[in-house]
């Protein structure tokens, strides 16, 4: 295994925030994971039949080294109590700091991180604003957020 940060949270929705920063901050959507009782994600597709059997499971996949045993059964039990937990699977140095920079912000209860001096070589998360989409880079532009607008702007749409 390469790279991972959790970040425990109380609430699912502090959670579900983090992923959305994440994801708009130019990380992956398959290297962002929400783990939560309402949403398993990942953890679902365990072989296990109890919610917290599945998410030991999960979080023993991640997080695999001796001195991180503690770990799944402690993130299980958080989000049978109703928290949630953010996985995040950057590549290199940089996501990986810029991906703590966002966690932190985010004021999680508890912050894991594995490997983290294991970096890959792929760059995802973006160093500035704007939208990447198959090779074609958009500013942001004042007039409008929407992406099919600013792509095709001679096509009438519904927001």
């Amino acid at each position: 295994m390469s790279t991972v940060l959790v970040a425990v949270f109380n609430t699912y929705e502090t959670a579900e925030r983090l992923r959305v920063t994440l994801v708009q901050d130019g990380f992956p959507t398959d290297r962002v994971e929400l783990t939560a009782a309402r949403e398993l994600g990942r953890a679902n597709h365990a072989p296990a039949d109890s919610l917290h059997d599945k998410c030991v499971q999960y979080f023993n996949s991640l997080l695999g080294r001796e001195d991180e045993r503690e770990y799944p059964e402690v993130f299980a039990q958080c989000i049978e109590n109703g928290g949630a937990i953010v996985t995040v699977l950057p590549r290199g140095a940089i996501e990986t700091q810029r991906a703590a920079e966002i966690i932190d912000q985010a004021d999680p209860a508890r912050v894991v991180g594995h490997d983290l001096g294991k970096y890959g070589w792929e760059r995802a998360a973006a160093k500035h604003g704007g939208y990447w989409v198959q090779h074609l880079w958009l500013e942001h532009s004042p007039d409008s957020d929407c992406i099919y607008c600013r792509m095709f702007p001679s096509k009438s749409h519904s927001h």
